[in-house]
């Protein structure tokens, strides 16, 4: 194979950037090398809005080569939750031919070196850069984000998530030296000399398994680290969101060509409906990585059963929000009604419970009671989604038919203080939007808290009333223990309860959130500063992105001589 990148172009390409993102997960202060405005593409090679547009409309109807080996049949079937039909088909894979062939190109991808990997992974991340706007199509039209969440969620942040991997996992990989003389003194005696020399090497074939609502933002941080840790990736795509990751893989496939690699490291499957592929592949002696994010059964069962593998899961948690006194009654409304309404709800991170003391909270505007809170928060909902083109912008459409069930039976579990609505989509008048339902539901009985402690993904709030805030702060603590949480918030005035807070989330091992009333939200994280997740309680083992998140996706083995 000629290669026509060699690594040492590549190397002074991207070292610059490979460096600031070293240093940016050093300081935790916000940097991104990735625009997140759609204006900001269109030169150096970048495919502006046009172009993206058109890019994407010409892949509908047609066929995804990947040139794979083991290639026995193409599927498709994907629907826009804007109600267009992709009609774009995949390889479906046989996976005794695919295997052995993804296996053939680590030895060299091995030897390569960690330097070498980190910024050919910097090359498939700036071609998939260059190409958000037709990224941002394809993401929109299987999860059903809008159009500019689908922009910025699924292409520059997503690609920062990607290079947030590769910069933990090269920190990870060089911090045992290369070689190292040994020298042990033995008194009179000449002394104890060897020579050693240790190399990462991997653990095999990664399995990343994509989900419906972020292909790629969830997708890249087990693709890129696995990738860059020496070992080959088998991508999984959910049916519903194929398109967005089989444009990832395939342009993997070609900068790997390219850098002189077997492009074979990176290959996709796609699933027959109700094949299972998933269950198969993960339970196969050759996969030893796998990533998944999706519902806590399917989760349990990977951890449960994929034992010849490292598993790293994100699963389903009931996020939390403790309501107990502010000092901006309206910009914590306003911050709360954009949060339960981003993309319908339908986010890992979205808050689902509102913790709110039965006897009201203290605000800067007077005392609130708990009806007069939730009443509030509803009209601040109604307010930011009372134009239909600010709701279209924000809401999305629902992903599917699953999240119209729950969201229509959320109306029978308690008090509805927000009824959802439905909205008309101009552009799309297949697509399903709904406005969130906010129920009221009481704390202290069994039946209302069969409701709140289970997950209800979607435009789904429940407004809980607690007798105190020791009482939320208690009914947090076992929530997040119990059930996971990926999110926590809180708004109060008071250092105690700030501190009890505090407590639990750190002995709870959840991300917090305190009085946040700006721009920045609960449901939102940002790449080489935030941690998403924590690995430490049941919504999720890992963290995207720590060091624990890729350290074990290859081990150093040391070869030792004599001399």
């Amino acid at each position: 194979m000629t290669a026509e990148l060699t690594v040492h172009e590549l190397i002074a390409k991207h070292r610059p950037t490979l460096d600031q993102a070293l240093e940016a997960i050093r300081t935790r202060a916000y940097w991104s090398p990735h625009p997140e405005h759609p204006k900001a593409y269109g030169e150096h090679g970048s495919l502006d809005a046009a172009a993206g547009k058109a890019a994407f409309d010409a892949l509908l109807g047609g066929r995804i080569d990947l040139g794979q080996p083991g290639t026995d049949d193409w599927l498709g079937g994907e629907v826009s939750p804007y109600g267009i039909e992709l009609g774009v088909t995949y390889p479906h894979a046989d996976v005794d031919t695919l295997l052995p062939a993804m296996k053939a190109g680590q030895r060299a991808w091995r030897d390569a070196g960690a330097e070498a990997r980190a910024v050919v992974c910097l090359e498939i991340l700036k071609r998939i850069s260059d190409r958000t706007h037709e990224f941002a199509h394809a993401v929109m039209h299987t999860s059903g984000q809008a159009f500019m969440m689908a922009f910025q969620a699924g292409g520059p942040h997503a690609q920062d998530r990607g290079l947030e991997a590769v910069a933990y996992a090269y920190v990870e990989q060089v911090r045992t030296p290369d070689t190292a003389e040994w020298s042990k003194p033995q008194g009179k005696r000449d002394p104890l000399a060897l020579t050693k020399a240790f190399k990462p090497v991997p653990r095999g074939i990664a399995l990343v398994v994509g989900c419906n609502t972020f292909p790629t933002w969830n997708g890249y941080p087990g693709l890129f680290a696995s990738l860059a840790t020496g070992n080959a990736v088998l991508v999984k795509p959910h049916p519903r969101a194929v398109l967005p990751l089989a444009l990832t893989v395939q342009v993997a496939r070609q900068v790997l060509a390219e850098a002189g690699f077997d492009p074979n490291l990176v290959a996709l499957t796609a699933e027959r409906p109700g094949e299972g592929i998933a269950k198969t592949l993960a339970t196969r002696p050759e996969i030893k990585i796998i990533d998944y994010t999706g519902s806590t059964a399917f989760g349990d069962w990977l951890e449960a059963n994929a034992r010849q593998a490292q598993v790293y899961t994100e699963k389903a948690g009931v996020n939390t929000v403790l309501v107990e006194s502010t000092d901006n009654y309206k910009g914590m409304l306003s911050n709360l009604a954009f949060s339960l309404s981003l993309y319908s709800g339908q986010m890992c991170t979205t808050p689902q419970n509102l913790l709110i003391p039965r006897d009201g909270i203290r605000t800067d505007e007077g005392p609130r009671t708990y009806d007069e809170v939730v009443a509030d928060l509803a009209r601040a909902v109604d307010g930011l989604l009372g134009d239909d083109a600010r709701a279209n912008a924000l809401l999305g459409a629902i992903v599917n038919p699953d999240v119209k069930a729950r969201l229509e039976a959320a109306a029978g579990l308690g008090e509805v203080a927000l009824a959802s609505r439905e909205i008309a989509n101009p552009e799309f008048p297949d697509a399903v939007v709904r406005t969130p339902v906010i129920v009221k539901l009481d704390g202290a009985k069994p039946d209302d808290e069969a409701a709140y402690m289970s997950e209800c993904f979607g435009p789904v709030s429940f407004a809980v009333a607690v007798d105190s805030a020791t009482d939320a702060v208690e009914l947090l603590r076992r929530t997040v223990r119990d059930k996971g949480a990926m999110t926590v918030g809180a708004y109060t005035v008071d250092a105690d309860v700030e501190g009890a807070v505090e407590e639990v989330c750190l002995e709870e091992a959840a991300q917090l959130s305190l009085n946040l009333v700006g721009g920045v939200y609960v449901n939102q994280t940002a790449a080489f500063s935030d941690f998403h997740g924590s690995g430490g309680n049941p919504a999720a083992n890992a963290a995207l992105c720590d060091g624990a998140f890729v350290a074990s996706r290859f081990r150093v083995i040391e070869v030792r001589r004599e001399g």
